[in-house]
């Protein structure tokens, strides 16, 4: 399978569902996205289970076991890349829609992540971006303001 990084979008804002541009538009039949946003407080790996478990809550009504369990992975691999390789907080936002999952770390340090192959003598270190790439339907990082945005997609659609 050939995965590709898709344009970057805004951050969400809030936990709370927010009306569709279908919705804005007059398209009422259109299903409302769940979101969720959680501050990650610096250095706090602590907040790498309690994402997890935020996350699977939000995805409990999404009715993609498989895909949820890929979802809380990547997620846990991603808020932990933030709070590792930087000295500052994180913001974690998820929202499900009727196209699939976009899961997004947020940090405050403009210095973009590698992905790199991955050394036997690493032991666990190294892998979490591959993980990534591997794994979601699309990913990429983005510039934002002061910091950057890493995040990826699972499509609803996929098996």
């Amino acid at each position: 399978m050939n995965r590709q990084a898709r344009g970057g979008g805004p951050i969400a804002i809030g936990a709370f569902s927010a009306k569709t541009e279908e919705e804005t538009d007059g398209g009422a039949d259109q299903v409302q996205p769940s979101q969720l946003r959680k501050r990650l407080g610096r250095s706090d790996l602590k907040a790498v289970p309690e994402a997890r478990k935020a996350l699977r809550e939000l995805l409990r009504q999404w009715g993609r076991p498989g895909r949820s369990e890929i979802a809380e992975l990547l997620t846990s691999e991603l808020v932990t890349n933030a709070l590792i390789h930087t000295d500052h907080d994180a913001v974690l936002t998820a929202t499900v829609g009727p196209r699939g999952l976009r899961v997004e770390v947020r940090d405050f340090v403009a210095r973009r992540p590698r992905l790199r192959v991955p050394n036997a003598d690493d032991g666990t270190h190294g892998r979490g971006l591959v993980l990534v790439q591997s794994l979601a339907d699309a990913w990429g990082v983005r510039a934002h303001g002061v910091g950057k945005v890493v995040w990826f997609e699972l499509d609803a659609g996929a098996a």
